[in-house]
């Protein structure tokens, strides 16, 4: 059966909004994710496109990727071999080339309904826009214990110190503008959990805004996060991007990594 014609349209077309997805063992999320993010997609009234990086995978999520059906939205594959959702997430970005840029999680946790508001706000000049739990607005379905609940609570009082003003920097729904999203990727030395807030911190460094939207968001199981195991790596993370935002830095070609954390999702 020949393309249809609307497929052809939507991929011969440079993107107005590339969105990249970090996927880590993801192959019983990724398809249904996969499926919800080209749907929405597909309603905008210009091209967009999808990435999807594998952080090192040892299930079929780059298989996946590599024979998701031909379509209105292109879908492409990136490997990322070193081990970290900040690792995958700089890859995706860097990868990109469209005026806009952003990232969701693999499990679609945030309501989509929010890209149309995130991109209008881009489209008016607003270069930093991401989704908050912490927003008045925000609809949260929570099933996390409690101490992972004081986890959150703690890490959010130390992100707060780095990036002032921010209610909530791990929600994984970030957009922005495209040339600075490259830029400041390029900048990136975070592998793990607490890159967002290395990322956020450089936007501002920049003297952009980070704008803040109300979002529907949901808990979906199967999150790696564990306040046992990871509660000092990320507490070390922190720590790490205070000093490097104490220090210029410059972006280099083949930038040295600090050894990888374990890759954990959201909180």
């Amino acid at each position: 059966m020949p393309p249809s014609p609307l497929g052809d349209e939507g991929t011969s077309r440079r993107p107005l909004l590339e969105i990249v997805i970090p996927a880590y063992n993801e192959e019983g999320r990724l398809p249904g994710g996969l499926l919800q993010m080209c749907a929405k997609l597909a309603r905008l009234p210009f091209p967009t496109s999808v990435i999807v990086v594998d952080n090192a995978s040892t299930d079929r999520t780059a298989e996946i990727v590599r024979t998701w059906p031909r379509g209105q939205v292109p879908v492409r594959l990136v490997q990322c071999a070193i081990p970290g959702k900040g690792a995958a997430v700089r890859a995706g970005l860097l990868g990109t080339s469209a005026p806009f840029v952003g990232f969701c999680d693999a499990d679609m946790a945030t309501d989509l309904a929010a890209v149309d508001v995130a991109l209008g706000l881009l489209l008016s000049g607003e270069r930093v826009v991401i989704g908050s739990r912490g927003h008045r607005g925000s609809h949260v379905e929570n099933r996390h214990s409690r101490v992972r609940e004081l986890g959150a609570f703690g890490f959010r009082a130390l992100a707060r110190v780095l990036v002032p003003g921010v209610s909530d920097t791990q929600c994984g729904f970030k957009f922005f503008d495209g040339a600075m999203a490259r830029e400041i990727a390029a900048r990136l030395r975070t592998p793990g959990f607490a890159f967002d807030v290395e990322l956020l911190a450089r936007c501002a460094e920049r003297g952009a805004r980070v704008r803040e939207i109300a979002v529907r968001w949901r808990d979906m199981p199967g999150s790696r996060f564990s306040p046992a195991r990871h509660t000092f790596g990320i507490v070390l993370e922190l720590g790490r991007i205070w000093l490097r935002l104490r220090v210029p830095s410059r972006p280099a070609a083949h930038p040295a990594w600090e050894p990888p954390l374990d890759p954990v999702g959201s909180p």
